[in-house]
C-alpha cells in the first residue's frame, strides 16, 4: 500500500547500477526495511521522488513493471545538481525514495486489445514499465508494437532488453536512430520516430496507443496516430517532465487548472487537447 505520510521517505539501497550511456543510469533499488518491501506497491505510470541527503530530490517515473515485487527501478539522465549527486552514487549506497505519486495507465481496460507504444530517447523508461507489465501477462493482450528511437546508437536505453524483446518473437519492434546516428553494425531502422511510424502505420482496430517523448515527437506523432484511426480517447501519454514536488504544493506542474502531479501524469490525447496552449 502507499505510505500514509508522503513526506516521509523510504530508505532504499542501490542493488544494481547500469550505465545506459555516458550520462544515463538505471538503478535497481531495494528497500532497507523488509516491511517496506512487503507493503510498497504501485501501478504502471506512477512516479517517485528520489533523493540524496543534503542535495535534494528529483522526480522520475518508476521504470520497472508493477508485476515484479520487492524492488523499484528508475532511469535518469544527469542534468543538474541532484541528478549529478544521484549519478555519483554506487552500488550498496543508501538513498531516499518517496511515493508512489500520480495516476496510472488503465491497463485492465486494455485486456484483449492491441497496444502500440511510440517513444524516443530517455522517454522509454515510463513506457518500459508498462511494456514489461504487459509482457509479464502476455496472454491478456493482442499484438504489442513498439516504435522507439534515439539520436544515435549510444543513446538508446535498455540495449540488452531491446535485444531480449527482439528475441521473443511475440511483439513488433521498430527500433531506429536518427540519420547519421547509426554505426557500421546497425541493422535496424534509420530515421526519425514519426517518419518510421508513418511509413509503418499500426492498425487501430481494437487497439490503444501510448506515446511519450520529446515535445516534437508528441507533436508529430499524435496526428499520425489519429490519421491511422486511433480515437483521441484511446491515445495515452505521460507528462512527467512537468513535475516537481509531486503533491500539488509548488505549482510547478500546473497547466491551466490541471495539476500534472495529482491529475496525471497519465492523460489521453483528448485531455491534452483540452489543456491551454502553454503546454
Amino acid at each position: 500500500m502507499d505510505q500514509e505520510n508522503k513526506y516521509i521517505p523510504y530508505r532504499v539501497r542501490i542493488a544494481k547500477k547500469t550505465q545506459e550511456s555516458s550520462n544515463i543510469q538505471t538503478y535497481r533499488l531495494e528497500f532497507v526495511d523488509e516491511k517496506d518491501a512487503e507493503n510498497f506497491s504501485f501501478r504502471s505510470g506512477q512516479f517517485c521522488e528520489y533523493g540524496v541527503p543534503g542535495e535534494g530530490e528529483s522526480t522520475f517515473c518508476i521504470a520497472s513493471p508493477d508485476t515484479r515485487k520487492g524492488y523499484v527501478e528508475c532511469t535518469f539522465r544527469t542534468t543538474g545538481r541532484v541528478t549529478a549527486a544521484l549519478a555519483n552514487c554506487e552500488e550498496n549506497d543508501i538513498i531516499s525514495l518517496r511515493g508512489p505519486f500520480g495516476n496510472a495507465f488503465p491497463i485492465e481496460q486494455w485486456y484483449g486489445k492491441n497496444v502500440v507504444f511510440v517513444t524516443g530517447g530517455i522517454a522509454l523508461p515510463p513506457l518500459r514499465c508498462v511494456i514489461d507489465t504487459l509482457l509479464d501477462q502476455r496472454e491478456k493482450f493482442g499484438e504489442i508494437s513498439v516504435y522507439y528511437g534515439a539520436k544515435n546508437v549510444e543513446e538508446l536505453t535498455y540495449k540488452a532488453e531491446l535485444e531480449e524483446w527482439a528475441a521473443r518473437g511475440d511483439m513488433n519492434l521498430f527500433i531506429t536512430v536518427d540519420p547519421g546516428g547509426e554505426t557500421p553494425e546497425w541493422k535496424n531502422f534509420i530515421g526519425f520516430v514519426p517518419t518510421i511510424l508513418e511509413q509503418n502505420p499500426p492498425k487501430s482496430d481494437n487497439a490503444v496507443a501510448v506515446i511519450a517523448g520529446p515535445p516534437i515527437l508528441i507533436k508529430l506523432g499524435m496526428p499520425i496516430l489519429a490519421k491511422s484511426g486511433f480515437p483521441n480517447d484511446q491515445i495515452y501519454t505521460t507528462l512527467e517532465n512537468r513535475m516537481k514536488c509531486g503533491v500539488g504544493k509548488c505549482g510547478h506542474c500546473t497547466v491551466g487548472k490541471t495539476y500534472v502531479c495529482k491529475d496525471g501524469p497519465v492523460f489521453t490525447y483528448e485531455e491534452v487537447l483540452g489543456m491551454p496552449l502553454e503546454y
